[in-house]
């Protein structure tokens, strides 16, 4: 009888330990979820730092957040101010990202500037679009920058990094509106993440929301310059019936860059 006892202790032990419910890695897939980020690292120089070009602080923070694919606005390949190094290559190695994809919307001091996917599932048809604005208005050369993600479930994705137009709200309607056309022409599952240089309520971040959902709404803010605040780094995606939103947030970083990474989690449907 008290070996039958001990028997049946030992049993429930075994089955309490079976059942409990495991703890999935950081940046893992868990079943259908996806953790995706955006980021503007300012080409790696820190607020009030004038010259100082700091990558592992970027990369810091970026491994901290552990997500499955990232895209970065504001990185200099190969250029004077940065010392000629390879931010893309450098954020890849040192946040743990075994693909990305550097799409170049620029030449600039000797080098490039553009966006970057990194990502750490393979990547292919990776595609740098260039983004139109108005030649008589100027400004920066803007693209978006595309590849298609294949998740250990079997499933693939288009995921894109943006950075529209600063200072012509022209141009960022005309961006916008080329972003959609481009997602348009996938039958896969588009997200597309990025510094819009919009707010919410903007005409700009209306025309994204007639094509596309956004992981949040009355955003938290993305960005702190000259005393401005609020969120024009977003997240979002199309069809709406792919995904459901699981969990979004504005990460309360303003020591490595001049804007907030952005966090969103999704579950594929």
């Amino acid at each position: 009888m008290h070996r039958s006892l001990i028997q049946l202790f030992i049993a429930v032990i075994f089955l309490t330990v079976s059942c409990s419910p495991r703890k999935v890695q950081s940046g893992a897939i868990s079943g259908n979820a996806i953790k995706v980020m955006t980021y503007n690292v300012h080409h790696c120089n820190p607020p009030g730092k004038p010259g100082v070009i700091d990558v592992d602080a970027i990369a810091a923070v970026i491994k901290q957040q552990g997500a499955d694919m990232v895209a970065v606005q504001e990185v200099d390949v190969n250029t004077g101010r940065s010392g000629k190094i390879n931010q893309a290559e450098q954020l890849a190695a040192k946040a743990g990202y075994r693909f990305y994809y550097f799409g170049k919307a620029m030449d600039f001091d000797g080098g490039g500037y553009g966006v970057l996917i990194l990502s750490r599932y393979p990547l292919t048809d990776t595609t740098t679009y260039p983004l139109p604005m108005p030649e008589h208005k100027g400004g920066e050369p803007r693209v978006l920058a595309a590849a298609t993600a294949a998740l250990p479930n079997g499933r693939s994705v288009r995921f894109g990094s943006t950075h529209l137009e600063a200072y012509n709200k022209t141009s960022r309607m005309l961006q916008i509106k080329e972003i959609s056309r481009i997602a348009g022409e996938t039958a896969l599952p588009f997200i597309v993440a990025g510094d819009f240089n919009a707010t919410e309520g903007s005409e700009v971040i209306r025309i994204l929301d007639a094509d596309f959902t956004r992981t949040c709404y009355q955003c938290p803010s993305t960005f702190g310059e000259g005393g401005e605040t609020g969120a024009i780094d977003f997240i979002a995606f199309r069809p709406k019936a792919t995904f459901h939103v699981l969990s979004h947030q504005a990460v309360q970083n303003k020591e490595a860059s001049d804007h907030m990474p952005v966090i969103a989690e999704l579950q594929l449907k």
